[in-house]
């Protein structure tokens, strides 16, 4: 009887070797051969990683070579019509990063992480027709290593959920045309083998399902389920509860549903439900998000309470969701300090907590073989350590926390902007970034020799400083009126913090995919967080002496921090925020105390801790706003506090952001046209913006005349006072000589659009 089961599994590669081929292939160092090459190596190692670990059901059509939900659109024939002429190697890689001639579609966050998809789009007119291809291969790629797959798949309605219609009506009105080309996909994967579990996944179900979404559940499921009898259908859910969808879902002729059972703890109310059914239940008890070492015996007591209701012979032990969002292996953790590395556990190491749990589930701790009981007494040692370790509990943080009085800045908004204003002069439609310039080969050798200790501090902080003259240099070439210092010495916008605080933990190889080929290697918190001393002043200070312009402060907001960090799960995310809000405004009274003017703390993953259920939004919201008052709670008021966000519909979050009251917020637009800035026109927002006025998520060069439309679609929502013209987000990822010609042409946008707009004054 199979008995366990991964919902996915990373496929970046252990070394980042998807992402080194890719990039050598847009490159045009390598053939596209070569980066199938290594798909199929990476493919075959992942497979053999679930095999080896005893898994029964191992997951087929989880990798891509960019994005699934991406790999879905092409699988439907959804080809927007600005790259249906292309060819197929060709068409793929344009849609997810555009090309000389077509902006690339837009990416947002996969609900609740750091991961980013494809957003897919939809037309009335669209006619959709069965590319089946790589499912099929991928899964006759298993079978001829002697391995049978199940076949993972973005499920119908999860797929129209999260797409956009580009005729702006409802995307849920195309399920009559894209039912039967599911329908088609699973008549081809019928004749793969005699049995073939197909896994749904569904996770929209997990938000607040409106009626008309829920109805389409039974018709979509009654159909899938009797393409054939070969096919066992699992609708898997994740992230949350999914209590609407699953009392529907019991009715229709679905084998199994799999829900989460650590990030939903509501869905024990649907259990009775699929008890009476008599459907498996595919409970997610093994944490597929967080990197801390599972505990055995409290995740025993969970599927024993679960057995309770469903029959034991109908639980099948699996991850809460895919394990895509923990890092690979700890295999090459070769720095790590042993004690912090013994509370850990990645993706791999997930795979044999997950064989160890069924076993001693389902046969008993008598059963175990000597190597597994030597693995379950380490387990039960390693979570008392960590529980129990002083390297958690820091008293004095704990006092501080204790005794805040002093919760926002001083001033309301219209008598700090005033005063800015008048001190720091600058002019309408101000020219800035984000705050990072490109992350170059060599500045990351430099770096990475310093960590290794192959050159001196004095050699490093040479290397530094020079990146940090040319990019003055440059700014001030191109004419920005408020400059950054381009951030060399950062690593990563939350690493590089999280080096400097108390109570946080790193990793060598840690690293999760972003989105396409960009992986990030989050830091992790297992103590209490303070600050020991400035993080960012020297540098900042440095580049400020190399220009007579504004040179702004970069700091990353306490939200985004936790959210982009490993969190401990020991304590509330609320506390842990406070801790890092207060470190945070330290370093802004450090930084205005030593003369720095504007100061940015960017929250670029504030949505992404959204709730993904409204009922639980409201007290998510009062704690990240409080956190980042707090942590601007000492600028004075003639500090110009700007912050930053990612990837946000701000339509259900604009009072929040107004609650927030930073001095300027610039928000990424440049995929979106100026809809999403019309919100603030709307509300009345009274701080000034800084919309994205072109992508840098894609390496083409915007010309001058695309950013001065750009520029006037701003124009026909807010005045000219309120705006800040910007890129839509830093520039780390992109490459001198595209960063450079973007640049410039923005900036003679602006000067053409000012000359118009005094023209137009006359």
């Amino acid at each position: 009887m199979s008995k366990n089961y991964i919902t996915g599994f990373p496929r970046i590669g252990e070394q980042r070797e998807l992402k080194k081929v890719l990039e050598q292939f847009w490159a045009g160092k390598c053939p596209f051969v070569e980066v199938e090459k290594t798909a199929s190596i990476l493919k075959k190692r992942h497979w053999n990683y679930q095999k080896d670990a005893g898994i029964d059901y191992i997951a087929s059509n989880d990798f891509s070579l960019y994005d699934n939900m991406l790999d879905t659109a092409i699988m439907l024939g959804a080809i927007p019509k600005r790259f249906e002429l292309l060819k197929e190697e060709e068409l793929y890689f344009a849609m997810a990063r555009g090309n000389k001639d077509a902006v690339a579609m837009e990416m947002t966050k996969w609900f609740n992480t750091n991961y980013h998809y494809i957003v897919p789009e939809l037309s009335l007119a669209d006619n959709y027709a069965l590319n089946a291809k790589k499912i099929l291969s991928e899964y006759k790629e298993a079978k001829a290593l002697g391995i049978n797959t199940k076949i993972n798949l973005i499920g119908p309605v999860t797929f129209l959920g999260l797409s956009k219609r580009v005729d702006r009506g409802d995307t849920y009105e195309l399920f009559s045309k894209i039912l039967p080309v599911y329908e088609a996909l699973l008549e081809e994967i019928a004749d793969l083998d005699e049995e073939i579990v197909v896994q749904m996944d569904e996770p929209v179900f997990v938000k607040d399902v409106e009626p008309k979404v829920l109805s389409l559940i039974k018709p979509c499921y009654d159909r899938l389920a009797k393409v054939s009898d070969n096919i066992k259908i699992a609708v898997t859910t994740y992230f949350e509860h999914s209590n609407e969808a699953s009392k529907v879902l019991v009715h229709t002729p679905v084998w199994a549903i799999g829900l989460d059972l650590l990030y939903g703890e509501k869905n024990f109310e649907s259990l009775e439900r699929i008890a009476n059914s008599g459907k498996k239940l595919i409970a997610g008890v093994v944490d597929g998000r967080n990197i801390w070492k599972n505990d055995i015996i409290k995740t025993i007591g969970l599927l024993e309470k679960t057995a309770r209701v469903v029959p034991k012979e109908n639980l099948i032990v699996s991850s809460s969701c895919s394990l895509l969002h923990t890092p690979f292996t700890l295999q090459y953790e070769e720095k790590m300090d042993d004690e912090i590395k013994n509370w850990l556990s990645y993706a791999v190491e997930k795979l044999d907590e997950i064989a160890l749990v069924t076993k001693l589930f389902f046969e008993g701790e008598e059963k175990l073989s000597g190597s597994e009981k030597m693995l379950y007494v380490q387990n039960i040692a390693a979570n008392r350590s960590r529980k129990n370790s002083t390297r958690i509990h820091n008293d004095k943080v704990q006092r501080r926390v204790q005794g805040l009085t002093k919760l926002q800045r001083e001033g309301a908004y219209e008598e700090r902007i005033k005063i800015q204003k008048a001190l720091l002069g600058y002019d309408d439609l101000a020219t800035t970034t984000i705050g990072s310039f490109p992350q170059t080969p060599e500045l990351r050798k430099v770096r990475a020799d310093y960590k290794k200790s192959l050159i001196s501090s004095d050699v490093y902080e040479a290397e530094m400083k020079k990146y940090i003259d040319e990019c003055v240099a440059f700014q001030e070439e191109v004419g920005l009126e408020v400059l950054v210092h381009g951030e060399p010495e950062r690593n990563d916008m939350v690493e590089y913090f999280g080096e400097q605080l108390d109570g946080y933990g790193f990793s060598q190889n840690g690293w999760v995919q972003s989105y396409g080929s960009r992986c990030v290697k989050p830091p992790f918190i297992y103590g209490d967080i303070s600050r020991p001393e400035p993080m960012t002043v020297d540098w900042i200070t440095y580049a400020q002496s190399k220009t007579s312009k504004i040179m702004k402060g970069m700091l990353t907001g306490p939200v985004t921090i936790l959210n982009w960090s490993f969190v401990r799960d020991d304590k509330p995310r609320d506390e842990v925020a406070k801790q890092i809000a207060i470190a945070i405004s330290d370093e802004i009274d450090d930084l205005q105390n030593a003369g720095i003017k504007i100061i940015q703390v960017d929250e670029a993953a504030f949505k992404e801790g959204y709730p993904l259920r409204t009922e639980n939004i409201a007290e998510y919201e009062q704690w990240a706003v409080d956190n980042f008052r707090l942590s601007v709670s000492t600028a004075k008021k003639e500090t110009q506090i700007h912050t930053h966000m990612c990837y946000s519909e701000f339509n259900d979050i604009i009072k929040t952001i107004e609650a927030m009251d930073a001095d300027v917020i610039s928000i990424e637009t440049a995929r979106s046209g100026n809809e999403l800035l019309k919100i603030f026109k709307e509300v009345g927002y009274k701080q000034e913006v800084g919309p994205g006025v072109y992508d840098i998520h894609s390496p083409r060069i915007p010309s001058v005349e695309e950013i001065v439309e750009q520029i006037e679609k701003l124009l026909e929502v807010l005045p000219k006072e309120q705006l800040w013209i910007n890129p839509d987000c830093g520039l780390k990822t992109r490459k001198w000589e595209e960063v450079k010609p973007s640049l410039i042409h923005m900036v003679k946008a602006v000067q053409i659009v000012r000359e118009k707009l005094k023209g137009n004054s006359k």
